[in-house]
């Protein structure tokens, strides 16, 4: 299935967890992917795992909270690949804080990587994205809507990236621009796996949320960025895809 054949893709946070699967999927779909990342060897190791399919896989390090890294990637790909066709935000940062603990270090950094990093992509990329058919794919999180203890800040960024992908679907509407927030449950990759939960604090909630498809993979949230930014869901824009295996059923 070459569903992204000739499909330029842009694609942050690609060198590891969902950003890498969604690289490696589009690729295998037949798309010419830019891949950022602010970890070179996490990038080498993406290139690595691609092999030889039928797309392109063009890696480039940058830091997405550096306003001039930002607007030199989207410079960079458009070069390299000839243009933008979808852009894919995956790039994040997860932290779990009790709230007396929390700083207002600890928001500017969630906050930046998680939001300020989409919004820069999305602003230096939608004059390049054609009208009538480009895609924005901006990665949110369940956190942004439902309750987890000891991740508010986690989940305000979150929740930022989710409202900001809702108004930036109506503003760009008329030029045919999509814009989908996806938003992952529980997801088992290198984000998660060092912020467990805080020692000594009660954490019952967790007991309690319990999603019947378990933790997901990484390409199984990649298969559904790739549906969103295909031709198959030409007719969704402005909607949030919440894929958490069925945890707030």
């Amino acid at each position: 299935m070459n569903r992204f054949d000739g499909v330029k893709v842009l694609i942050t946070g690609a060198g590891s967890g969902i950003g890498r699967a969604t690289a490696l999927r589009l690729v295998s779909e037949g798309a010419a992917v830019f891949a950022v990342d602010r970890s070179g060897e996490g990038l080498a190791a993406t290139a690595a795992s691609a092999g030889p399919p039928p797309g392109l896989l063009v890696t480039h390090t940058a830091d997405v909270t550096d306003e001039e890294a930002v607007a030199g990637a989207v410079r960079a790909a458009a070069g390299r690949l000839g243009g933008i066709d979808v852009l894919v935000n995956v790039a994040g940062i997860h932290r779990t804080t009790p709230i007396g603990e929390l700083t207002v270090a600890d928001m500017e950094l969630l906050f930046r990587v998680n939001a300020v990093g989409t919004a820069l992509f999305c602003r230096q990329a939608l004059p390049l994205l054609p009208d009538g058919s480009g895609v924005i794919v901006n990665v949110a999180s369940s956190a942004a809507a439902h309750g987890n203890p000891y991740m508010t800040a986690y989940a305000a960024s979150k929740g930022a990236v989710l409202g900001f992908s809702l108004s930036l679907a109506a503003e760009v509407a008329h030029r045919g621009i999509r814009v989908v927030p996806v938003s992952p449950g529980s997801v088992a990759t290198p984000l998660a796996g060092p912020h467990v939960l805080p020692a000594g604090q009660d954490v019952s909630y967790y007991g309690r949320i319990r999603a019947p498809f378990g933790t997901a993979e990484p390409e199984q949230i990649a298969g559904v960025i790739a549906f969103a930014a295909s031709r198959d869901a030409g007719y969704l824009t402005g909607a949030e895809i919440r894929a958490d295996g069925g945890s707030h059923i």
